[in-house]
């Protein structure tokens, strides 16, 4: 990770990637806007804002660990809710 600026625009990048997923396929799936997919939205936007302010906590002494647990943190939560978006029906 090269600084807390980066880790900011791959937070944005990643999670605005996934609702765009949904959002496509709630318009292929015209007939199916589900609650399964605001769910994900919902998850999507919930997980930015958790993220976006542990990067933003100014309290951290060893800052190359928590930036790095961050970022193991958004991998994670960004499989997972690409395996639910692939999951929809």
């Amino acid at each position: 990770m090269a600084n807390k600026r980066d880790l900011k625009k791959d937070i944005n990048y990643v999670f605005g990637d996934i609702i765009e997923a949904v959002y496509y396929w709630e318009l292929e799936n015209a007939e199916k806007p589900t609650k399964e997919s605001n769910a994900i939205i919902d998850e999507a936007i919930a997980s930015f804002d958790e993220l976006i302010a542990r990067v933003n906590n100014r309290s951290v002494e060893d800052a190359k660990a928590h930036f790095k647990a961050i970022n193991n943190d958004l991998e994670s939560k960004g499989r997972a809710l690409i395996e639910r978006i692939n999951k929809l029906k």
